[in-house]
């Protein structure tokens, strides 16, 4: 069965040009935010010049902010703080909702409804509302928004994980491991689980583009950290000046549009190579 899955992944990464672009553009992120800041080791974020409000030129291609910093720059390294918050908050979602919903789908009962109460509570909360009241309350370090983040996205992957469980906990090979004595955490852990996670992989994907625009927007509205390099800070630095330095917001904003399409564009693609059936209806 997995054998089978990761036959319909590499037939889907093949046929599918957004897959591939998708992927594409993810690895340009991933070495940017990765190699990025080191490349640019002569130039930090915070470096000052006296070319303010500079626009773009072969100097500094995406032009200067009202301190002369350089925007590319503060792209660049903020691109580093959306992929750790993004990257941290879908996999602590993930850990979390897989491990809520394979328990909720396979056990049932008192523990499935309890368990789908909580995920119903939390997709009808408000996530930004929420996450700013936390963040203000709790502080704005890193750490803290990203798990401010996972706990608001986790019922997703869980609701995914519930469903996968409870159709594979009635086939025919779990029945057999049931009569050979197997233990029923030892089905559902080593059995039933690795078998189950494919079609999760998706929400994670769709998860990493949902977390890194709410950072941008918990950072538009100050509450991250003010030392950790934000593109959601860049827009609120920037607006006031969008009329006569339009680069200060176009670029930032931009940013955050094709990183969030990005990961969407493989999230759909990943759903539809494991999930045929939703891409047809």
């Amino acid at each position: 069965m997995a054998a089978e899955k990761s036959s319909r992944l590499l037939q889907a990464f093949k046929s599918r040009k957004i897959l591939q672009f998708g992927l594409a553009l993810s690895c340009v992120l991933l070495f940017a935010g990765i190699f990025g800041p080191s490349l640019l080791v002569d130039r930090g974020p915070n470096q000052i010049s006296q070319s303010i409000l500079a626009p773009p030129s072969a100097d500094a291609l995406f032009g200067t902010d009202e301190l002369g910093r350089s925007v590319l720059t503060q792209i660049v390294y903020g691109v580093r703080t959306s992929l750790v918050v993004g990257l941290a908050a879908a996999a602590t979602a993930m850990t979390l909702g897989v491990v809520m919903g394979a328990i909720s789908g396979y056990f049932g009962g008192r523990v499935d409804t309890f368990v789908s109460r909580i995920t119903e509570t939390f997709q009808v909360m408000p996530t930004f509302v929420l996450a700013a009241l936390v963040v203000a309350m709790a502080g704005t370090g890193m750490l803290k928004v990203i798990f401010i983040i996972a706990i608001l996205a986790w019922p997703q992957s869980a609701r995914v994980m519930r469903a996968q469980v409870m159709k594979m906990k009635s086939m025919e090979f779990v029945d057999a491991l049931r009569c050979l004595g197997i233990a029923e955490h030892k089905i559902l852990w080593r059995e039933i689980l690795p078998n189950a996670i494919p079609p999760v992989i998706p929400v994670g994907t769709l998860v990493i583009g949902q977390a890194i625009l709410l950072e941008a927007s918990l950072a538009f509205f100050g509450l991250t950290s003010p030392e950790v390099a934000s593109w959601g800070r860049l827009l609120t630095s920037g607006q006031q000046y969008f009329y006569f330095a339009w680069w200060l917001t176009v670029f930032p904003g931009l940013a955050i549009v094709i990183t969030v399409l990005t990961f969407n564009l493989v999230g759909d693609a990943l759903n539809q190579a494991f999930n045929p059936r939703s891409g047809d209806a």
